[in-house]
C-alpha cells in the first residue's frame, strides 16, 4: 500500500510537534480530551451538520476522524490536520515528558506482501526502509530501527498508532491501537479545528468589483 501524505494545511504539522511539545510541557499545551465509546453527545451549541461543515473545511472527511486513549496523554489540537486527500492525523502527547503517540487515518488496505514494503509512520514522518512486519491478532506490528506502529485496517481505511521504539514500548502502543475508534460527536468537537462562523466558506474578499472578471482591483493611479 503507497499513501501519499500532506502536510496539515490548517495548523501546524506533524513533524512541528516535538519542539512544540517539549516547549509548552512546563507552562501547559491547550489539549482536547476524549470521551471513550464514541458516541458522546456535541457540546452546548454543536450540532452534526456544524461538526460536518468544521470537517469540510479541514478537508477531512468526518468518518476518517478517529481518537485514542493512552494513560497520561492528551492530543494535541496544534498537531491536528488532514492526511493524504481526506485522511486524519493527531498527535498525542504525555503531559510532563512531552513523548508522543502518533495516530494517522487514511483510505488504503495492507496484507503479507505489502505490509513490509510500505513506509512506517504518519504522514510527511512516514518512512522507508526495511520493516519488520508480524501479524498480531486483527493488525500489524511493524517496526524499524527507531519507531514502531501497529496498523489495523476498517472499513477501507488504515487506521495507525506510531511512536518512537525508545519511548513507548509495545504493550503500551497495543493498548493505544486498541482503544483507537472513530470519533463520536463530542470528541469531533473537541479534535476538529473550530468553526469559521461562515461554514467553513471562503472569505469574501473586499477588493473585488461587484461587475465584470472579478479580478482584484489593483489601480494605484499615474504616479504608481
Amino acid at each position: 500500500m503507497k499513501s501519499v501524505a500532506r502536510l496539515p494545511r490548517l495548523l501546524l504539522p506533524v513533524t512541528a510537534v516535538a519542539p512544540l511539545a517539549l516547549a509548552l510541557v512546563a507552562c501547559g499545551t491547550e489539549t482536547a480530551g476524549t470521551e471513550s465509546g464514541g458516541s458522546g453527545a456535541a457540546g452546548p451549541g454543536v450540532d452534526r451538520s456544524e461538526l460536518e461543515a468544521r470537517a469540510r473545511a479541514a478537508q477531512v472527511a468526518i468518518e476518517n476522524v478517529y481518537v485514542t486513549e493512552v494513560s497520561g496523554f492528551e492530543v494535541a489540537k496544534q498537531s491536528v490536520g488532514v492526511l493524504g486527500a481526506d485522511g486524519f492525523s493527531a498527535t498525542y502527547v504525555e503531559q510532563g515528558t512531552g513523548v508522543q503517540i502518533r495516530l494517522g487515518v487514511d483510505r488504503g488496505s495492507m496484507d503479507a506482501a505489502s505490509c513490509p514494503k510500505a513506509p512506517l509512520g504518519v504522514g510527511s514522518a512516514a518512512t522507508g526502509g526495511a520493516v519488520e512486519c508480524v501479524e498480531d491478532g486483527k493488525r500489524w506490528y511493524r517496526r524499524s530501527a527507531s519507531e514502531h506502529e501497529y496498523v489495523t485496517e476498517v472499513d477501507g481505511r488504515l487506521v495507525r498508532v506510531n511512536a518512537d521504539t525508545g519511548s513507548v514500548d509495545r504493550a503500551t502502543l497495543r493498548k493505544a491501537a486498541e482503544a483507537a475508534h472513530a470519533a463520536g460527536d463530542a470528541e469531533l468537537d473537541a479534535v476538529l479545528p473550530p468553526g469559521q462562523g461562515d461554514g467553513g466558506q471562503p472569505v469574501e474578499r473586499g477588493d473585488l468589483p461587484p461587475v465584470g472578471d472579478g479580478a482584484p482591483n489593483n489601480d494605484v493611479g499615474t504616479s504608481g
